[in-house]
């Protein structure tokens, strides 16, 4: 496949941890600066008229159409993981390299999101989760979400336990006015590259 000069994998702690929104902010920031981007979601699953979908999200931020940020096969109306939701809607089984090749890029793209699902260790096909279709990707970067508050510290330091450097986290609702905010970014700093605003991450992709 044709692939982006750089390919950053986005995961998270968990669900609705606001992968989307770190993941199209940046990529908005980096189109006003005339980058060329582009987002892939392999696969998504949702509620049945919930409406806009990640992908729908990744599309109005890139100016591409949903469908090209997610095949419409990969649509699944059922709010579960993307396997069990295929199966449940009597859908073909698929596998981790079948939503790796299916990713496609525009031409010259400098930098490729492909925005996984839940955890790093949530279903992500009949075969597998994140971490291996992180294998098979290679990224340049990931980037790994968190909550701010409490309980991020543990979720962070067992969510990168799994995935390979480099990794920035970046802490979602992040208020430099709370003191446990500031006092988690300072422990989750201790080991890890940790951005707090999406103009930063930007520039480090740029």
């Amino acid at each position: 496949m044709t692939r982006p000069e750089r390919l950053v994998l986005v995961t998270g702690t968990g669900t609705e941890i606001g992968k989307t929104w770190w993941t199209a902010a940046t990529a908005g920031e980096l189109r006003r600066r005339g980058v060329v981007v582009a987002a892939r979601k392999p696969v998504q699953s949702f509620a049945p008229g919930d409406r806009p979908t990640d992908a729908d999200v990744l599309a109005a931020a890139t100016d591409e159409p949903s469908e090209t940020v997610c095949r419409p096969d990969r649509w699944y109306r059922a709010p579960m993981a993307p396997p069990m939701a295929a199966e449940m809607l009597g859908a073909p089984p698929f596998r981790i390299a079948d939503l790796a090749a299916e990713l496609a890029w525009p031409e010259r793209c400098a930098v490729g999101f492909v925005e996984s699902v839940g955890g790093p260790r949530s279903p992500l096909a009949a075969d597998g989760d994140t971490v291996d279709l992180a294998r098979m990707l290679t990224p340049t970067m990931t980037v790994l979400v968190a909550d701010a508050g409490l309980g991020t510290i543990n979720a962070v330091r067992l969510c990168s336990e799994v995935l390979d450097d480099p990794l920035v986290v970046a802490l979602n609702r992040f208020k430099p006015g709370v003191d446990l905010h500031r006092r988690n970014r300072a422990w989750i700093e201790v080991d890890h590259d940790v951005v707090v605003d999406p103009v930063v991450l930007a520039d480090r992709l740029a």
